[in-house]
């Protein structure tokens, strides 16, 4: 017995669960920590360049800042820059990011700085994109490089998992969204025990992520909506109707990426593709406004501002330009994430009811819309049901959007993803 034990048990060869947890912490904090840190730096340049592109430059030309020639001018130019620059950096920025997701095995490198410039230049060059899945990737890459380099006896998935945790905890300021996000995209959570304890380490990423992210920009996508004063039975069928339309209008995209795309591939060359991408861009702003331009997250809350500022009709024309805006920089090849501008199409859907149909509460409206296009988009359940909810900060509203995605879901389950493979077929 003496010799078993010495040549180590089960019980003796691995920490205690406490204390193989306590070792995570550190790297966890770390890997959250920088995380946060190339979200905000790639945020703040890339609002440098967007005042010079749309406020320095035209006011030197006599130009107007949104007027449809600038808008046109400049989309067609951010497509040339953006494809010239994957056509000359090293690993040509990443895969094409048609047939990428929020989280991915980690890229090489060598991507990084490519990819890092042409999400730079979509971000301030206002292509309908949001940071999430480029920054995600980088941050990613980060970490397990640096694992593999400081410690290379833990396995790659939990460098992954701290990485994307970090990332998601600084774009949505909260570790539950990390935590609701991973329990998703990921098979499973690396480590051993119980689920809380292989989120562990994730959670505790996220937390110095969002903290980071709160402390250094605090972010908020509290819209300020006017308050919800109660459920009613009208109420029910408005929430299942407004999400189930925005699932629609979300599979309309999803079901049209791969045409978009394949015509974009028989262009044959990047620089030409990226050009006509960003021309068809500069055409679609000019047509839905300047609020189509750009990730969404400031123009959303335009919009939230002043729900009855525009008629049905034009929350209407937002919401489709909008959409058509993400299908078209999704599939010619800009480097950037399809969460935020969907949450745009979403709110407008959702202002575009409350427009036509004055009875239905404007919060409600808003989070059943962003809800159903969510789901279409990204088919993630928590992502979509918690980004609804922090929109509005309304626990009364949580019961009718948990009835309002079980429509919604039916619709898109077993749908094609907004994602491709390699040879450009539809992802299910």
């Amino acid at each position: 017995m003496a010799t078993e034990s010495a040549a180590g048990s089960p019980a003796s060869a691995e920490p205690a669960p406490a204390r193989r947890l306590l070792m995570l912490i550190v790297p966890a904090l770390a890997v959250g920590v920088v995380s946060a840190l190339v979200l905000l730096g790639v945020s703040l340049l890339a609002e440098q360049l967007q005042d010079v592109l749309w406020e320095t430059l035209p006011d030197a030309l006599s130009i107007g800042r949104y007027s449809s020639l600038w808008m046109i001018v400049m989309l067609t130019a951010i497509g040339l820059v953006t494809g010239l620059t994957i056509r000359t950096v090293p690993g040509h920025a990443g895969p094409d990011p048609a047939t990428t997701g929020l989280v991915d095995p980690p890229l090489p490198p060598a991507v990084l700085p490519g990819l890092l410039i042409v999400t730079v230049l979509a971000l301030a060059g206002g292509v309908s994109l949001g940071p999430e899945n480029p920054i995600t990737a980088a941050n990613i890459a980060l970490a397990c490089w640096a694992g593999r380099r400081f410690a290379p006896g833990a396995p790659a998935e939990l460098w992954l998992a701290l990485a994307a945790a970090g990332t998601i905890g600084a774009l949505f300021g909260t570790p539950v969204a990390a935590a609701l996000i991973l329990t998703e995209t990921l098979t499973a959570a690396p480590g051993k025990g119980g689920l809380w304890d292989r989120l562990f380490g994730p959670l505790a990423a996220g937390a110095a992520g969002a903290l980071t992210m709160t402390l250094a920009a605090h972010p908020s996508f509290d819209l300020s909506l006017p308050d919800y004063t109660g459920a009613h039975w009208g109420d029910l069928l408005s929430a299942v109707v407004i999400a189930s339309a925005g699932a629609v209008l979300g599979l309309a995209a999803v079901y049209a990426l791969p045409y978009v795309h394949r015509a974009f591939r028989a262009l044959r060359h990047p620089v030409l593709a990226m050009t006509a991408g960003g021309l068809l861009l500069g055409l679609l702003g000019a047509l839905g406004g300047h609020l189509t331009l750009f990730k969404g997250l400031d123009e959303v809350k335009v919009l939230a501002a002043d729900p009855d500022g525009w008629s049905a009709g034009g929350f209407g024309g937002m919401a489709v330009v909008k959409t058509a805006a993400l299908l078209v920089a999704a599939a010619c090849g800009f480097r950037g994430g399809r969460i935020f501008p969907a949450v745009f199409c979403g709110v407008a859907l959702g202002l575009c009811a409350h427009a036509l149909v004055d009875g239905v509460p404007v919060a409600l409206a808003v989070t059943c819309g962003v809800l159903g296009i969510l789901l279409a988009i990204t088919r993630q359940g928590w992502l979509s049901l918690f980004t609804a909810a922090v929109l509005a900060s309304d626990m009364a509203l949580l019961p009718l959007l948990c009835v309002a995605t079980l429509p919604a879901w039916l619709l898109v389950t077993g749908r094609p993803l907004m994602q491709l493979r390699a040879d450009g077929t539809p992802l299910r």
